[in-house]
């Protein structure tokens, strides 16, 4: 019995193995396509975005094609919402270190960090557009957060939905059947970490310099992991997945960058290649990894 136990344990590793490696073969010869397309373009932005957003769902096709390869359906990619409370975790995880970092930052700054003059710009666009009027920074600032906290994020979850089927989808689960929780996190953090280099070596996708980029994003997307693998294994859905990242680009990219001065040393600082933001979302996965015997074993 023990022998034909073991025989099938190792029988379904080696399975997720292949799915593993197929799925990144997959994911690779997608991506190829439009890392050319946006190189040769020289913008991230060209063709309105929709060279990024086809970048961000190669991963979810990837993921897709595989799944329905190797069992002729498309279940087990964590379709369920699971657990309200994960959810809400996912959602206010990044606003918690994203707060953190750019509140250290706009801190120690003396409030040289933070842009007055875009805040001026944002209400005079939500003027024009809406008829809205304010009576202070602090109004404009409210009714700006709840803007991107409500309605900019249904454009942040589109983008999110199509790598996070594959990174977290399908990645994540198969590589926690055969190894534990921290290697999981910090394999798939380096893969997702790997997957935007060609983005940052020769598209733009840098803050200072290419290199600098290259380590300061590596690290806190392998840190970030932590978190994502976390909630994903804990709540069996992607969507804490979805949640995540959609909430991480749109209170650090939309919101908080946009009131941050790109000038001098912030842009070394916070953003999604700042030191503090490393920082600060290590600390959170920190936490979480403590919390790693809460986790089922596979």
């Amino acid at each position: 019995m023990r022998a034909s136990t073991e025989e099938s344990q190792h029988t379904h590793t080696g399975g997720a193995r292949r799915e593993i490696i197929t799925f990144l073969l997959l994911t690779l010869g997608l991506s190829s396509i439009f890392y050319y397309k946006i190189i040769a373009a020289g913008d991230l932005e060209a063709a309105g975005a929709l060279l990024i957003l086809g970048l961000m769902w190669c991963p979810g096709v990837a993921a897709l094609i595989t799944r329905f390869a190797f069992q002729r359906n498309l279940r087990g990619l964590g379709w369920g919402l699971g657990k309200p409370r994960y959810l809400l975790a996912s959602y206010g995880t990044p606003l918690l270190y994203a707060a953190l970092a750019y509140g250290l930052a706009w801190l120690a700054s003396g409030g040289a960090f933070f842009d007055h003059e875009m805040l001026g710009q944002i209400a005079e666009r939500l003027d024009e557009r809406w008829g809205w009027t304010f009576g202070s920074d602090g109004a404009v600032l409210g009714v700006f957060f709840l803007l991107i906290a409500t309605r900019g994020m249904f454009f942040n979850l589109l983008f999110a939905l199509g790598e996070e089927i594959g990174w977290r989808g399908l990645l994540v689960p198969r590589l926690a059947e055969v190894t534990s929780y921290t290697n999981t996190s910090w394999i798939s953090g380096l893969i997702w970490a790997t997957w935007h280099w060609p983005l940052i070596l020769v598209a733009g996708y840098q803050s200072g310099s290419a290199a600098f980029s290259l380590v300061t994003f590596s690290l806190m997307a392998i840190a970030a992991s932590f978190i994502f693998a976390w909630l994903r294994l804990k709540s069996g859905s992607l969507w804490t997945a979805v949640l995540l990242h959609a909430s991480h680009n749109a209170f650090i990219q939309s919101f908080f960058d946009r009131l941050t001065t790109s000038e001098g040393t912030a842009q070394y600082l916070v953003g999604e290649f700042g030191v503090v933001t490393v920082a600060a979302i290590a600390l959170v996965a920190w936490l979480f990894w403590r919390r790693r015997g809460e986790l089922a074993p596979a």
